[in-house]
Order: C-alpha cells, then structure tokens, then sequence
C-alpha cells in the first residue's frame, strides 16, 4: 500500500500531523492502531503541543503491528525503534497495509537514524519535512536537534536515542546555529 513519513526537529508539528491522519478514522469501521516507541518515557499517548492528543500502544518493537488484519498503522517516535522494525513495517507494506510514521529524522550529532535511512530506501509515497523555529536565532528553519547539559551543547559519547530523565535539554537548531564536533 503506502508508506508516509513525517519527518523534522522536535516542535516542528509532527505529533500534530499524525494525530490529523488519524482522527477521522476513529469514527469509521477501518481497522487502525497507532503504535509508540515504550522507550518514549514523556508521553503516555500522541501528544501535540497544540493541546490534542492520540492514544497509542506503547510498545518495545513493531511485531504487534503485524498480528491480525489492520488496515492502518500509525507510528509515533519511529527513531526510537530498531532497524529491523523497518522489515516488519516492509511486510506490513507488501500486505497492503497503509503505513504514517512521525519522528526525528537525524539525531543529535546530526547523524540519520538507521530505521529513518532503511525506510526512506523503501520509496516512502510522500515525506514531509517540517521545520521548527531554531531557539538560538529565532529563524522558523530549524532542522536539527542540539542537545544540552548544563548549558553546553553535548556532541559526543551519548546514544543516539537520550532518555528524557531531565538530564538534558532539547532545541530545534537551524543548519548555521548546529553545532557539530
């Protein structure tokens, strides 16, 4: 069927855009589920911070997904699953399942996410990038993520996927403002 990737910084809209597709299917007889990352430890559901919300299936890894008939799978923080979570999501594919998933495509060194790269190998139908507003010089252009502890852009020795334990703090950066090692 089709896969749909909706890609960019954090505070870009992406969580908005994901919970837009699926709305409406809660009011029809399509079978959906809308799946998130459990090592997503911020949300209990799909949150926007435009105040509207999605209820998801916290979940270790997409294997679920692939159990019974659904029509429509939505994946919130796709980054936060593993590479081969991209086979399951092509076997759901080439069963003509329609898939929509939301997250950041690069991660704190700028570097792409390897289930991002494996499913954009995949001939996504449409991919949406979205922008953010960088918190260093205000440009609605960011497109990265800069990660922060005590005030000092991180650039090394830290996992791609960061807990969100309050350790650190996150701002959408434009290409001129990212800081790279």
């Amino acid at each position: 069927m089709e896969l749909i990737l909706i890609l960019g910084p954090m505070k870009s809209g992406k969580s908005f855009e994901l919970i837009s597709y699926f709305t409406p299917l809660q009011y029809t007889d399509i079978p959906f589920k809308v799946f998130q990352s459990a090592k997503n430890v911020r949300d209990e559901s799909v949150w926007s911070r435009n105040g509207v919300s999605l209820q998801a299936k916290k979940t270790a890894d997409l294997s679920e997904a692939a159990e019974g008939d659904l029509k429509v799978v939505g994946i919130d923080e796709i980054h936060m699953f593993a590479e081969s979570d991209a086979d399951i999501i092509e076997g759901l594919l080439k069963r003509g399942t329609k898939i929509i998933a939301s997250g950041l495509d690069t991660d704190y060194k700028g570097e792409m996410f390897p289930i991002i790269k494996k499913l954009l190998s995949m001939g996504p139908k449409e991919v949406e990038y979205k922008r953010a507003v960088c918190e260093k010089c205000k440009t609605p252009d960011a497109v990265y993520i800069q990660v922060y502890k005590d005030g000092e852009p991180v650039l090394e020795g830290l996992p791609s996927v960061i807990p969100e334990d309050g350790s650190y703090v996150y701002k959408p950066v434009c290409r001129k403002c990212f800081l790279k090692k």
